[in-house]
Parts: C-alpha cells; structure tokens; sequence
C-alpha cells in the first residue's frame, strides 16, 4: 500500500493541485485550505476509486481532481471505518468519517469534472502524529479493534450454584452489533461476588487500561446485596440519565416493578458504562434501548461531530 500523489488546494470546493510534499500538523496539511481544528483535517481518496470513475467518464483523472489531499494505492479505502488508523512512517492519521455530503453544481469539482466520487468512496482524517509526507511513501492500515468489558456481579454464580446467562447474554447482542458496525471488537466477561471493594477495583483497573465499554449485570435493585450503583456511580465522570430514564419509563409503564431499577449509564475517563439488571430478560430489553445509541456516543465521546 502506498502514496501516490499528495495535493493541496487554497480554497473548499475547488480541484487540489500535486506537490512535491506536505507537512501535516495537528490541524491538517499545512497551507491547505481544509486544516483546522476540526476531525476533517485530512482528505484521502483511493486510485481504486479514481480509476472507476474515470471508466464512467471517458477520460483520465488527475490526483487531486477529486480535492483529495492524498491519493492512494492499494487499500479499498471506503471500507474503512472511523477510528481505524493509518500509519505512514512517523506519521499517523485517524480516520473520522467515510464519505461526505455532495454539493452537487455549488462545487467547482463537479462543475468542471461531472460528478464526484468522493462523497462515496473519499476518507477523511485527522492528524494524530506529525510529519512531512510525499509520493512514494508506503503505509499501513490498523483497524480499530474496540475493547469491551462485561462484568456479572452474583454471590450465587460465582460461587457456581448456578449458571451466569445475563454477562453471556450481553456479551452476544455485543458482539451482533459491533459486527452490523462493521467494528472488530473483542469482549471479555468476568464474574464477581456482590463484593464493593472487588467490583470498584477491578472497575478502575479496565478504565485505566483505557477500555471502550463497560457493561455491568445485577445488583442494580434496592436490596442488601444491589451495590453496582452505589460503587459505580461515583466512579463516573459523567452520567447519562436519558437512556436509563427512557428504560424505566417505557417497561415501567407496563411493569411497574421495572421502575424499581437503579441502573445508570455514563463514561469515565474515554470508557462508555452502563449497568444494567441481573436478568437475561432485563438485558435484552435495555440493550434494545442502549445499543441504537452507541454509535453516535461513542463519535461524540472521540471528539467526532457524526450530526
């Protein structure tokens, strides 16, 4: 995989001119007209992409036509997803988004070639690491591979007088999800005792090693042993009431004992949390409310604006 062209332009919208080299910033490429301190720094578009189109229009496409700043070889870059990562020597990008709004006949890129592939098949990027980039160089590709903790508090199960089915339970809806997402996730489950001291040590050790998400089962009720609150909640930099509240008031409204739930959702640290009920039924029906959320939370939580 490598560069093949590196281009820049004065002004959005218009065609981006070859050069013999950039420097990228922590706002993008330097003198271009699309650095800032926005997460669409950088724009890149694939060769692969480039010579489709150019079968469609009868005619040769020159790198950069399309206002890519860099034109690649070698990676289907429209099957990439946001937070994968590109490495070309010292430098690293973080892909943001895939595709873009077209602007149709107020762009001068379609005016002057027709059409434009790049709200299709164009990436865009921001700077993580700095560094003068030009035609020739190799990179590789590091898909984002999102870590996922779930944890089942239960005296009983842990103690093996029964089988754990709500931590398995999660742990399958997860893995659905993130694979509809086309994410690579990988999730681990973990089984305690209703134990606070346990739960908030381990608890601190997953958001130390910078874990994506945290989901919790059981102890979320009001009896002697539901602690998972009481530990978690202070723990949280941040709480999101919503999901919890939109929870409690949909299966409330039809089961009043589901009002009776404490469960919480927030982030600490870049970690997405949410504790949820004991049961495989209650896990199904918050997970139906949690999951369609957290592709948005988890943009906004990197600094991504998805609107």
């Amino acid at each position: 995989m490598k560069i093949l062209s590196v281009n820049i332009s004065e002004k959005k919208g218009t065609i981006k001119k070859p050069v013999e080299a950039i420097y990228l910033n922590n706002r993008g490429v330097e003198q271009d007209a699309h650095s800032g301190t926005w997460h669409r720094q950088v724009s890149l578009l694939a060769k692969e992409s480039i010579d489709k189109f150019s079968v469609q229009a009868g005619r040769k496409i020159n790198f950069g036509e399309f206002a890519e700043n860099i034109t690649t070889e070698g990676l289907e870059l429209w099957n990439t997803h946001p937070l994968d990562r590109i490495r070309i020597g010292e430098i690293e990008l973080e892909v943001t988004q895939i595709g873009k709004e077209c602007h149709g006949t107020s762009c001068a890129i379609f005016n002057e070639v027709g059409n434009c592939v790049m709200p299709k098949e164009g990436i865009f990027a921001r700077v993580l690491s700095p560094g003068k980039l030009s035609a020739g160089f190799e990179f590789s590709y590091h898909p984002k591979i999102f870590s996922i903790q779930v944890i089942t508090l239960s005296d009983r199960a842990s103690a093996g007088e029964y089988e754990d089915k709500s931590g398995p339970r999660i742990t399958e809806l997860l893995k659905k999800f993130m694979e509809q997402q086309g994410w690579n996730a990988e999730v681990d489950n973990t089984l305690i005792p209703d134990d606070e001291d346990e739960l908030e040590t381990l608890f601190n050790a997953f958001v130390n090693q910078g874990v994506d998400m945290i989901f919790t089962t059981g102890g979320t009720g009001i009896g002697p042993k539901d602690i998972t609150v009481d530990v978690i909640k202070p723990l949280l930099q941040l709480e999101i009431p919503g999901i919890m509240e939109l929870i409690r008031y949909k299966y409330g409204s039809i089961k009043p004992n589901a009002l009776i739930s404490r469960a919480v959702a927030g982030m600490s640290g870049k970690t997405l949390v949410y504790t949820l009920p004991g049961s495989v039924k209650a896990v199904e029906e918050y997970c139906s409310e949690i999951l369609p959320t957290l592709r948005h939370s988890i943009m906004m939580l990197h600094g991504i604006d998805a609107h």
